[in-house]
């Protein structure tokens, strides 16, 4: 992680389960080059870590706030996240919490 590197940790909620939000959210951080996970939650949300640029993070929580077109997203929370928490490289679906 560089100096201008941030970890962020997004909560999505509204209808963002069943609709293709993590695929859309894996192909959204890959093309930002983000490191980090999706997954969703036992709650009904969707939860993000993601590492990178914080020009990428800011874009990938942006573009979050609409999500994939069958989405209806109500909310995006973001709190800092440790960076060890993204991983290393890539980004992935990580199973339900």
């Amino acid at each position: 992680m560089s100096a201008h590197d941030t970890a962020r940790r997004l909560i999505v909620s509204g209808r963002v389960q069943g609709v293709g939000f993590r695929a859309w959210c894996v192909r959204e951080a890959n093309r930002l080059t983000l490191a980090g996970w999706v997954r969703n939650r036992a709650d009904g949300a969707v939860e993000i870590v993601a590492r990178g640029s914080e020009a990428a993070v800011n874009e990938l929580a942006a573009v979050c706030r609409d999500g994939p077109s069958f989405a209806r997203v109500d909310a995006v929370i973001q709190e800092l996240a440790e960076p060890h928490e993204a991983g290393e490289t890539g980004f992935h679906h990580k199973n339900t919490l």
